[in-house]
């Protein structure tokens, strides 16, 4: 199990915003994070769509971070790009396997649930201040 490449991408472009607050453009982002424009552009789409960044149209236009970066999780961003966190498909409401009772679906499910509540005990401010031992 991994993160997915989007969402380790949308973790990279919040951890550049909180760290540069300033208004940036797409091109600015997608440089300085090693991210291709176009992919950047789908997650930013994304992120402003989670009301977690906010966008500026213009020729000034760009994006900022829409929230505090303390306000800001880590299970917040992934889930903006990947949709909810489960461990395995079957735990997904659009997911339907032949079993009528399944052990092991309580089990992902609790999996599920302790990797969730850790993601949300970490927030951007201290990812960038190293608040984190």
């Amino acid at each position: 199990m991994h993160i997915t490449l989007e969402a380790d991408y949308a973790v990279r472009i919040i951890e550049r915003l909180t760290i540069h607050p300033e208004i940036q453009d797409a091109k600015t982002i997608s440089n300085a994070t090693k991210i291709p424009l176009r992919f950047s552009l789908k997650i930013l789409r994304n992120l402003v769509s989670s009301k977690i960044i906010k966008s500026y149209k213009g020729s000034k236009g760009g994006y900022t971070l829409n929230k505090k970066p303390n306000e800001i999780t880590l299970k917040e961003v992934i889930e903006a790009v990947e949709g909810p966190y489960f461990i395995s498909r079957c735990l997904n409401d659009n997911y339907c396997c032949e079993h009528t009772y399944c052990k092991i679906y309580h089990v992902y499910d609790t999996i599920s649930d302790i990797v969730r509540n850790e993601l949300n005990k970490f927030t951007f401010d201290m990812l960038i201040d190293d608040k984190i031992s």
